[in-house]
């Protein structure tokens, strides 16, 4: 591809052999990418090297702390940040190699799936997400989860889509929302009412709000998962945080 903008790519990965060779393959376009593996017990790295030579090997420290190495080993003052489990869409690809960057940054959509099903409703279908930014005018949002990139200047909004293959099979959903769970408890110990009341009542509300507010029904039984995936990340925060003040 022909690119008048030059970005580097950056990649935080641990254990996604199954993942980031058509991560990279999707931004094989780039005039850098830059893989931050922490410590990979299976061939993710091996992988990685195939389409890179700056991998980089860390101990976890978060996702922020990982986010913010990446950021800045990147050497190119345009920026595009990517998940393992997400590719970039061939129009988006062409956009951002060369479209006129006005901007200091940009918004992009992500196009979510669930167990192979793209999810359009439960909020999930106008999730739009800043991951393109110069580096000069971008900082790494440091929280344990729901971390994010704040950018110092004016914001666009990009056409093209992210493909994000969020939860592959079921196994992988209940592994995951029992990672973020447990990161939102930590940050929100402090501050979060936990009673009988409290465990009861979020769940329910947080099936509702996604199933019915945000639309979740128009998805069918996916969008029913989906859904119920939101109320017992609910609850097992609240349980959670229990747990925490006992010990």
């Amino acid at each position: 591809m022909n690119s008048k903008n030059k970005v580097s790519v950056i990649v935080i990965a641990g254990n996604e052999e199954d993942n980031i060779k058509d991560c990279l393959e999707s931004v094989a376009w780039a005039d850098e990418i830059i893989v931050v593996d922490s410590e990979s017990i299976d061939r993710t790295v091996e992988i990685a090297r195939r389409y890179t030579p700056n991998v980089h090997t860390r101990a976890w420290q978060g996702y922020a702390n990982q986010k913010a190495f990446a950021l800045e080993a990147a050497s190119n003052e345009w920026v595009l940040s990517l998940d393992a489990d997400e590719r970039i869409q061939p129009k988006l690809a062409d956009e951002i190699a060369n479209t006129d960057l006005s901007f200091d940054g940009y918004r992009i959509k992500r196009e979510n799936y669930f167990l192979g099903k793209r999810i359009r409703g439960c909020g999930w279908g106008r999730d739009y997400q800043v991951r393109l930014f110069r580096k000069s005018r971008t900082t790494v949002i440091d929280r344990p989860v729901h971390e994010g990139f704040r950018v110092d200047g004016a914001m666009g909004v990009l056409n093209g889509a992210i493909t994000h293959y969020s939860y592959r099979t079921l196994k992988e959903a209940f592994a995951k929302i029992d990672t973020y769970s447990t990161l939102e408890a930590k940050e929100k110990a402090a501050r979060m009412t936990v009673n009988p009341i409290t465990m009861l009542c979020a769940p329910p509300l947080a099936f509702l709000h996604h199933f019915i507010v945000r639309r979740g029904f128009i998805d069918g039984t996916y969008g029913a998962m989906v859904s119920l995936m939101h109320a017992l990340t609910k609850l097992q925060v609240r349980m959670k945080i229990w747990e925490m003040r006992k010990k």
